[in-house]
């Protein structure tokens, strides 16, 4: 199934994610930061994108880690999966967390997270007395 959604550069030489392969179901978020950012163990960094969207109303982005950076590194996206919300047109910014006990350093352009395109179903609740079994 595809969609589209709107994506918009915030400086002129940030990079477009795109799928790496057919089956890719993510795409790298890279970093776009003016200078290196260091990571110290057990502490969070806010890495921003220098990209926003827009996406529509039946969608949500899903924030997620990269597992190399996970099994190489220690390095993870703090609240996983985050979520952006369709209504939402900050900048794409990934809090990640480093779990090892070395600092890490975050360069411009590294990929530092995958975001995937995920449909919502939302409910109407009704209040009963009893669940069934």
């Amino acid at each position: 199934m595809k969609t589209k959604a709107l994506i918009k550069k915030l400086h002129p030489n940030v990079n477009i994610p795109e799928y790496k392969t057919s089956g890719s179901s993510g795409l790298d978020l890279e970093a776009f930061i003016q200078k290196d950012l260091i990571i110290n163990p057990k502490e969070t960094v806010l890495v921003p994108t220098g990209l926003s969207v827009a996406i529509e109303d039946h969608l949500e982005i899903q924030i997620r880690p990269r597992s190399g950076l996970a099994a190489k590194n220690n390095i993870s996206v703090l609240n996983t999966p985050g979520t952006i919300d369709s209504d939402y047109r900050g900048e794409l910014k990934i809090i990640l967390y480093n779990h090892g006990s070395k600092e890490f350093v975050v360069k411009n352009e590294d990929r530092i997270a995958q975001m995937v395109l995920v449909p919502i179903i939302k409910a109407t609740f009704e209040v009963v007395e009893e669940l069934p079994e």
